[in-house]
Parts: C-alpha cells; sequence; structure tokens
C-alpha cells in the first residue's frame, strides 16, 4: 500500500502551532462537557436496564436460561442498533462538519443527539427503542470530529494529546453523574424522566455554544494548515485518503480497540449485576471508583506523550511511547474471568482490573486520536476522524454481536481479545506508519 507522501504528508502537517491563546482551554472545557453529555445520553439505557428489566424486552420474572438468552438478544439489537447508525454517521459527519466548520457542524450534531435522547422516553417497545437508538447514534457521530477539529485549531502539537484527554475524559466524567442521577431521576419520576433530563442538557449547551464567539476568537490559519487547504480542493478526498499508510493505520487502531470501551459501557453495568448480583444502587460506587481511574488514564495518557515532546522527544517517539504504555497496561484485564473463581462473591478485585484497562484505554485513545492531527491537515482533520470512528463503530457492533452470543458461556474469549486488541492495534500501526509527524528540527522551525 503506498504511503502517499506526495499528495498528503511532504507538503507539511498540523504541527504548526496556532497562536496560543489561554481561551483555548474554555474550548477544551465545553468540549469536555459536550462529551460528558454524550456519552450519559448513551449510557441511560444500559443503567436502567438492571434497574427496570424493561418488560416490552421480554423480561419476565424468574426468567429461565431459553428466556434470558432471547431477553439478552432483544438487548443487543438495541445496543446494534446504536452501534450501526453511529458507524453509518460517522462515515458523512466528518466530512460535513469539515465543510459547515466546527461551530455549525457541532450545533447540528448535538441538536440531533439530544432530540433523539428525549424520543426514548415516547417508546414502548423494542422497536421504537431501536428507531430512537438509530437517531441517538447518527447524531452523536458528530462530537469527536467536530471536538478533534476544534483541538486542532486551538492547540499545538504538543499539548494536543493532553488536549484530547482533558475532553475525553467527558467519557468517564458521565459516570460520576450518570448512575446518581440516573438513580435519583427514574426512582423519583420514571425511566422515562432519565431521557428527558439527558437529553434536555444537551439543548442547554447548544445555546451556549451558539452566544460563544467561536470564529470571531480563534486564530487565523497557520501557515502550514493554509499550505495544505488545497489538497482537499483541487484533489478526491477519499481516493487520497484511501492511498495514505496512515489513515488505515488509525482506522484499524479504531476498529480493533474502540470495541473494547463499547464493551465496558454497554455490558460492565450487567456484568456486575449477573456475576456479583450487584443492581444499580449497589453498583454506582463501583462504576464511578472504575471511571475514576478512567478520568486519571486519560489525562495522563494525554500528558505523558506531550511531557516525552517537550524533553526532545520526537512526535514519533512522544506518541508511540505513550501508545505502547497504555497498550501493555490493557494485557491484565484478561484475569477477570478467574477473579470470581478465586475471590467468589468479592466484587472488588475484578474491579480493580476494570479500573487499570478503562484508565489505559482513555490513555490510549488521547493518543491515537491525536494521530491524525500529526499526519493530515486541519481540512481533512474530521473527514479522517469520522471515518476511522466509522470502523471503531462497525468492530464494536461485531463485538457486541460476539458478545451477546459467547459472553455468557465463553467470557475467557471476550477478555482474552480485549486483552490484546491494543498491542495488536499497535504493532499494525508502528509497520503501516514507521515515522508518525514531522523530524523533531522540522517542527521546531516550522
Amino acid at each position: 500500500m503506498p504511503s502517499n507522501t506526495a499528495s498528503l504528508s511532504d507538503q507539511g502537517f498540523t504541527a504548526t502551532a496556532p497562536d496560543k491563546s489561554n481561551i483555548r482551554w474554555f474550548v477544551c472545557f465545553l468540549l469536555f462537557l459536550a462529551t460528558t453529555i454524550n456519552y450519559m445520553d448513551r449510557s441511560v439505557l444500559s443503567l436502567i436496564e438492571p434497574l427496570l428489566h424493561l418488560p416490552f424486552m421480554g423480561w419476565i420474572p424468574g426468567l429461565d436460561s431459553a428466556h434470558q438468552h432471547a431477553y439478552d438478544l432483544n438487548y443487543g439489537r438495541i445496543v446494534i442498533c446504536f452501534q450501526i447508525a453511529y458507524g453509518v454517521g460517522f462515515l458523512f459527519a466528518g466530512r460535513v462538519i469539515d465543510k459547515l466548520g466546527t461551530k455549525t457542524g457541532y450545533v447540528l450534531a448535538i441538536l440531533i443527539w439530544g432530540c433523539a435522547s428525549i424520543s426514548h422516553s415516547l417508546v414502548s417497545s423494542v422497536i421504537g427503542f431501536c428507531i430512537a437508538r438509530i437517531f441517538l447514534g447518527l447524531g452523536e457521530s458528530g462530537n469527536f470530529p467536530a471536538a478533534i477539529k476544534a483541538v486542532t485549531e486551538w492547540f499545538p502539537s504538543d499539548e494536543r494529546a493532553l488536549a484530547n484527554g482533558l475532553f475525553n475524559s467527558g467519557t468517564n466524567a458521565s459516570f460520576f453523574i450518570a448512575p446518581i442521577l440516573i438513580a435519583a431521576v427514574t426512582t423519583a419520576f420514571g425511566w422515562h424522566a432519565a431521557f428527558i433530563c439527558t437529553g434536555s442538557m444537551g439543548l442547554i449547551w447548544c445555546i451556549i455554544w451558539l452566544i460563544f464567539p467561536y470564529n470571531k476568537l480563534r486564530r487565523g490559519l497557520t501557515m502550514t494548515q493554509a499550505a495544505l487547504a488545497p489538497v482537499t480542493k483541487d484533489k478526491p478526498l477519499y481516493g487520497t485518503l484511501a492511498r495514505h499508510r496512515g489513515f488505515w493505520a488509525f482506522c484499524i487502531a479504531k476498529a480493533f480497540t474502540d470495541p473494547i470501551w463499547w464493551f465496558y459501557l454497554f455490558y460492565l453495568p450487567k456484568f456486575l449485576h449477573d456475576k456479583y448480583g450487584l443492581d444499580l444502587n449497589h453498583a454506582k460506587y463501583p462504576l464511578i471508583i472504575i471511571y475514576t481511574a478512567a478520568t486519571i488514564g486519560s489525562v495522563a495518557g494525554g500528558w505523558l506523550s506531550g511531557f516525552r515532546m517537550k524533553h526532545g522527544a520526537s512526535v514519533n517517539a512522544g506518541r508511540k511511547f505513550a501508545l505502547l504504555v497504555t497498550s501493555l497496561c490493557v494485557l491484565p484485564i484478561m484475569l477477570v474471568p478467574h477473579m470470581h473463581e478465586i475471590f467468589h462473591s468479592n466484587p472488588w478485585p475484578a474491579i480493580g482490573l476494570f479500573c487499570l484497562a478503562t484508565a489505559a484505554h482513555q490513555g490510549w485513545s488521547a493518543n491515537i486520536f491525536a494521530t491524525p492531527t500529526d499526519m493530515f491537515p486541519s481540512t481533512s482533520v474530521s473527514t479522517v476522524v469520522g471515518l476511522g470512528g466509522a470502523a471503531g463503530a462497525a468492530g464494536g457492533a461485531f463485538f457486541t454481536w460476539l458478545v451477546s452470543e459467547l459472553f455468557s458461556l465463553h467470557p475467557l474469549v471476550i477478555f482474552t481479545l480485549a486483552g490484546f486488541a491494543y498491542v495488536v492495534s499497535l504493532v499494525i500501526f508502528q509497520w503501516l506508519v514507521p515515522r508518525l509527524g514531522l523530524p523533531r528540527t522540522e517542527e521546531q522551525t516550522a
């Protein structure tokens, strides 16, 4: 596969920093809020499922194993509908955001997913939930392309992984808030109110984002970005990307590792309930601890690559060192199936392994999201992130199907795949992209 360096890489990267402004940290905070709301909206269903066991999904008290399997399949279908729609949305969300710009594109995305979240409160069937999840997935696919593009526009290369880690920690912050909030709202007003509550938060965020003068305050294009802009105008973008090894490296990494996070997101509450008998009220504190660890990992992983760059390492060395450390930290998750055999009803050893794995995933994610900004112009970053997200969603849908078929019977297989996914991804990434970013001397003089 040719690298196509003539058409993209050799013309420069987005490594040249925008002029620094402290406003960039407020932008990062807004991205953090949007990502927190994004994950709260998508996680409501998994949080209320163990508490309510919705009867229209086929739940009958005292289910035998055959009926339990049918119920699990219904739940899996609803989850897969979201993942497929999320992946399909990624195919065009990034390109739409590149065309409309970060501010307008972000508003469009969050309006769609906020209204879709509220629409869950109006349904009363498996099909209805599937339709609502489809629109939720389409809208939520715009979050990361828009957020990564915003980071590219506001942050220099040695701060991008940290900025990614900070806003991406919203995926974990949602689990500080969501278990307590959803449990309280559901207990007081019923499960319908949970979807109305989180969906409304998105609409409030839209108002703040529209008031904030994003385009007025953002600095102009850097010299590097301006030089690269013609690449996306004069040549077919998708054909150009398809010939770029970095594009495939990013997509494969997302396809292999995103499904593991989907697994934690959609099945961790269910796992704690089924294996250790923890309902939402008892599982919320372990979940908060797990996602606290994930938040620390997100920020620490993003900081690690930037720290090495600021102390003389190249973009390639800094990013890949952080990716290596985080990929190795995931490996112990393979031991989770043995924790119940060794410690019986004590869930905390398994919870400790989940803490390490989720922290490592988020540190990995902060750095893998930064790699498109090291390889592509800002005018196509959202498109690359979107297509990589589509690959991740496709992998997630396949892995969810695999989990629904094998998890109850062969959990060791699932956790082994989860453990090795990151190391295998990094090996493939290194093979496709031996050198990431500009040489250190060129970065300093760009």
